[in-house]
């Protein structure tokens, strides 16, 4: 096999020039065989026309070969053209055409298919628009997208694609992050979310200012990971390069020995030259060197498309040997925010309860303060007097009386009787046995009600676990520094029933490398820089919720770029499917050898024979490892109906 093409292929089979060489040459080999058959050609053109069909089918494989002399290394091409040499001076002109011809027509396929398969990731970057409406003072003019600076403003409307990474100042518009991120569903954005080149505009105009240089953006930056990772071999793929290092000059020798050695004993030149020729071609690895590079470069350049960064080949292998799943909690298989769940109300209504803490909460920047605020916006009072109270809450003038939102402590220190504290607490505890935060309201010295909140699982997060099981993990886990409570309220919602809870960032690592250690290959998901022990401990760490965020990217072996737990279950298949379709070519390219070279040593097979089988194994070998792409399962539809529920 040659050298992998760095070059990017673009275009048609047909316009590939080392397939364009080739097609002349089985052009003309074609016709020279026909002509020769029917003895309409003497010897000499005919022997001219089967040499100018070897070169020309030769032209870019045999340079190659000539390179690997030049540098004193015996590689693949080296042995195709000792054969093709030796066959001509022992005059076999026809097979000499013949396996130049079938060798570089399979090399020709397979550089260009696997060409194809590396630069179809840059195919992304051609989904950025070469211009962009840059917005100054109000008046928008258009520039070249490669001018675009952090910290300018740009227009997008509805129907064209964003330039570059930025923040929404203006206007609110519904996305689709695809390109980006491998979701499926649309999202809706407002002012003050970040938002991705290449995502399309489905229906607002907004205004972006820019976060990142056109060259610098999230897409590049994928184009970028994902050409880089491609480079990076797999364990099998290391193993095989060094055996073809050492199978290829062995081969060279037997063959040659082949040729040579029974002559010194009286055996016939011409049976023993041809078998050490066939010999010589008949053990080329070119199958087993291939086995794995389509698979990972078909594989990695796949999961780009879909919004997923596996960083090399060693990490797409990893992948396909794990065995456990260990899950940080907060922002992973939760949303990662605070969400109200329940409303109590005593002599009230809950829409009161409600309207009167958010009436108090607009003014707060606590996280519960803003859930309150998100669900209780639209009945909000106007609220006047604002006062934090360090630890216990906040208060306010709400209609002319005095409101408080807090804690039991807010609830003691405004006065409220002991008593109904305890009756209030006896419902608060409940609440809390599930994992919910409480914030009580009163005013004026009674309370009012209470507001629960808890952090919710993510929508989907239980269908992954259970797809997860289906594809053989073996053991899933929820590793969190929230309270025992609350974790194992969110485990038993997605069924997961081994929960490590109040854990620091480095007692996750800690667990994680135990499980390495009891149960097998563990995979950590975490969504932030802060698990970047654990990330770092795990036989693969995989970051979610990547898009944007270069610490998280750079601590992780496989990077999600959106927040869909659905993708973590494909990227597990992907890596399984890509181990077994390595070793199903590993296995076969190896079976190929051991068929091909005694039964060419012993005379069974030609020297057409030989090439015709070699180039079939080979063009099977890739044809098997193009099948290493991203399936999007049926969690992808589940995902999609909830978002659109």
């Amino acid at each position: 096999m040659s050298e992998e093409p760095e070059e990017i292929v673009e275009g048609p089979w047909w316009r590939f020039r080392p397939l364009q060489f080739a097609i002349v040459s089985g052009i003309l080999l074609t016709a020279t065989f026909a002509l020769d058959r029917s003895g309409a050609l003497p010897t000499a053109p005919t022997v001219g026309l089967y040499v100018v069909s070897a070169l020309l089918g030769g032209f870019h494989w045999a340079r190659e070969a000539l390179e690997a002399l030049g540098e004193r290394r015996v590689d693949i091409d080296v042995l195709m053209l000792a054969a093709a040499v030796g066959a001509g001076v022992l005059g076999l002109w026809e097979e000499m055409a013949f396996l130049a011809f079938l060798y570089g027509a399979a090399e020709g396929i397979e550089e260009w298919t696997y060409g194809r398969t590396r630069s179809a990731i840059r195919d992304l970057l051609d989904l950025t628009p070469e211009v962009a409406a840059l917005v100054v003072d109000g008046v928008e003019r258009e520039v070249p997208a490669e001018e675009l600076r952090p910290g300018d403003r740009f227009r997008v409307r509805p129907g064209e694609r964003l330039v570059t990474d930025g923040i929404i100042v203006e206007g609110t518009t519904t996305l689709d992050e695809s390109t980006v991120t491998g979701e499926s569903m649309p999202v809706e954005r407002e002012p003050g979310d970040e938002v991705f080149a290449g995502s399309i505009d489905l229906t607002g105009s907004i205004v972006v200012e820019a976060t990142r240089s056109f060259r610098d953006n999230t897409l590049s930056r994928i184009v970028e990971m994902v050409e880089e990772a491609q480079d990076g071999k797999m364990r099998t793929q290391r193993f095989i390069d060094r055996f073809s290092s050492r199978y290829s000059p062995a081969i060279l020798g037997l063959g040659a020995a082949l040729g040579v050695v029974p002559i010194l004993f009286g055996g016939d030149p011409a049976v023993w030259a041809v078998r050490g020729i066939t010999v010589v071609v008949a053990g080329a690895p070119c199958a087993l060197v291939m086995s794995t590079p389509v698979a990972v470069a078909s594989a990695i350049s796949s999961a780009g498309r879909n919004g997923i960064l596996i960083k090399g080949g060693a990490a797409l292998e990893d992948l396909g040997t794990v065995e456990v799943v260990a899950f940080d909690k907060t922002g992973t298989l939760s949303v990662g925010r605070p969400a109200v769940t329940d409303i109590a109300a005593g002599a009230t209504t809950e829409t009161e309860v409600l309207s009167l803490a958010a009436a108090v909460e607009r003014h707060s920047e606590h996280p519960l303060a803003r859930a309150i605020v998100a669900v209780g916006d639209d009945h909000r009072a106007e609220a006047t007097g604002f006062r934090s109270m360090a630890g216990a809450g906040a208060t306010a003038i709400v209609d002319g009386r005095t409101v408080w939102v807090g804690n039991v402590g807010a609830a003691r220190a405004a006065g409220v009787d002991p008593d109904e504290i305890a009756r209030w607490e006896r419902r608060a505890s409940e609440l809390r046995a599930h994992g919910k935060t409480i914030v009580y309201v009163g005013s004026d010295g009674q309370l009012v009600g209470l507001v629960a909140l808890r952090d919710e699982p993510r929508p989907g997060a239980a269908a992954a676990v259970a797809a997860l099981r289906e594809v053989g993990i073996r053991h899933v886990v929820m590793l969190t520094g929230d309270a025992e409570p609350t974790a194992r309220t969110i485990a038993a919602a997605l069924g997961i029933d081994d929960v490590r809870a109040e854990l620091r960032p480095e007692d996750k690592a800690e667990v994680v490398a135990d499980l390495e250690a009891t149960v097998g290959a563990t995979a950590m998901v975490g969504d932030g820089i802060n698990d970047a022990p654990a990330l770092a401990t795990a036989t693969v760490g995989i970051a979610m919720g990547a898009a944007g965020t270069d610490a998280t990217i750079e601590a992780a072996d496989v990077a999600l770029m959106g927040d869909d737990l659905g993708a973590l279950v494909d990227v597990i298949r992907l890596g399984r499917r890509v181990a077994r379709i390595s070793r199903q070519n590993v296995i076969f390219a190896i079976g190929i050898l051991v068929l091909l070279v005694p039964s060419a040593a012993v005379g069974i097979l030609s020297v057409a024979g030989a090439v015709l089988a070699h180039e079939v194994s080979e063009l099977a070998a890739v044809g098997n490892g193009l099948r290493a792409h991203v399936r999007r399962s049926s969690l992808v539809r589940e995902r999609g109906a909830v978002r659109a529920g």
